[in-house]
């Protein structure tokens, strides 16, 4: 049972470790940082809510579904969403790395275009980005995986 400082806590700090992962993650095409460390940063926020509540919390009162009683920790929802992340992240990793191949170009080739918007202005899109939401994916699926199945042990 964990205590009303903790869940306050994890209630203010979760929102910030998101959007801090969220800008590491964007910027990871142009400089330090990316997919990985956006993904470690989302891990470390779940990991927080587990710890202040549970993986129960997760499924009903986050996901808003019906939490199984008698089904092991291999069969639960949340654990089958993470193995399910972990495989369309490797699927977005073999595209984007063998796409250049389709052009003509090498393997983990990177492209990049310019965009205007008239809200934003000039915005570069790389290729390499693509590459990065296949590793996020791979590493939350992963490492949410492995800390669902040890947590409930």
């Amino acid at each position: 049972m964990t205590t009303v400082i903790m869940r306050t806590t994890a209630r203010i700090v979760v929102p910030i470790v998101l959007v801090v992962a969220f800008s590491l993650f964007l910027q990871g095409h142009n400089l330090p940082g990316g997919g990985f460390i956006g993904g470690v940063l989302t891990v470390a926020a779940f990991a927080l809510v587990y710890v202040a509540y549970n993986l129960d919390y997760l499924e009903s009162g986050v996901l808003g579904r019906e939490v199984e009683r008698e089904a092991s920790i291999g069969q639960h929802r949340s654990v089958a969403a993470y193995r399910r992340l972990f495989m369309l992240g490797l699927v977005v990793i073999l595209l984007s790395a063998f796409a250049g191949v389709v052009f003509g170009q090498p393997v983990l080739s990177q492209s990049f275009v310019h965009l205007h918007l008239p809200l934003f202005g000039d915005i570069e899109l790389a290729s390499a980005l693509v590459f990065d939401i296949g590793i996020f994916c791979v590493v939350v699926g992963g490492l949410l995986t492995v800390f669902s199945v040890v947590s409930a042990e």
